[in-house]
């Protein structure tokens, strides 16, 4: 039987705990120092590159952190490492330096985007983790990336990304709920805006719900009797 109590024992930080000002950038190996040396746990993200390193990193291309309009898809990893975070020594790190990192002093949750063939970024991800001994969790906006891991690798902790904004992506956060009867996630992660909605809360009743992202105190007032935990930001 599975055991994600550890989703819900701490407050969760987001992309690590960075403050640009201070050339600590998220998803940066300074960043998740910074939040080890605090304890807390981490989530983050990760994309494949075109010579398939899995790579931490939250956007699909370079151009809000390094003014670049090239895709993480079409680059090497070699090619990735010279682009260097402003006032830091912190390039993009891979994904076994962070587990390097952190081995298991504090679980890890780790975003699988979603801009290459489902399998490709599952398969490079499981594989890196098949001897990790911390507890981690994965989750994806994208269904079938949550359906693969039920269907390949079912011991795997697994979870649901939740969001929406305007009439389509509404849509769409109905049809991710739909589909989760048969992904069958171990968790949902719905953003705070999101989390006063009728579905939330009938999900809430049977599965574990974390909240995402909170930036205050008046939002961790506002969503304690939506979700079980919640992932913030400090900058």
């Amino acid at each position: 039987m599975k055991n994600y109590s550890f989703l819900k024992n701490k407050e969760i930080a987001h992309r690590g705990l960075y403050n640009n000002a201070k050339g600590i950038y998220e998803n940066t190996l300074s960043s998740f120092k910074y939040a080890l040396k605090k304890e807390y746990p981490i989530e983050l993200d990760v994309h494949l590159t075109k010579d398939n390193k899995v790579i931490v990193f939250h956007d699909s291309n370079l151009k809000r952190l390094f003014n670049n309009n090239q895709k993480i898809k079409n680059l090497t990893y070699e090619e990735l490492k010279k682009f260097k975070y402003p006032n830091s020594l912190d390039n993009i790190p891979l994904l076994e330096e962070v587990l390097e990192l952190v081995n298991g002093k504090v679980p890890l949750i780790i975003e699988l985007k979603y801009d290459r063939k489902v399998g490709l970024l599952e398969e490079e991800v499981v594989k890196l983790l098949k001897n990790y001994k911390g507890n981690y969790a994965l989750k994806s906006f994208r269904f079938r990336s949550v359906y693969y891991l039920k269907k390949h690798y079912p011991h795997i902790i697994r979870g649901q990304l939740l969001s929406y904004k305007g009439f389509f992506s509404y849509l769409i956060f109905n049809l991710r709920i739909y589909l989760s009867k048969y992904s069958k996630p171990d968790f949902y992660s719905c953003k705070i805006t999101n989390i006063n909605n009728k579905k939330i809360s009938k999900l809430k009743e049977n599965n574990l719900i974390l909240g995402w992202t909170i930036k205050s105190k008046n939002d961790i007032k506002y969503i304690k009797r939506y979700v079980d935990n919640y992932i913030f930001e400090r900058k």
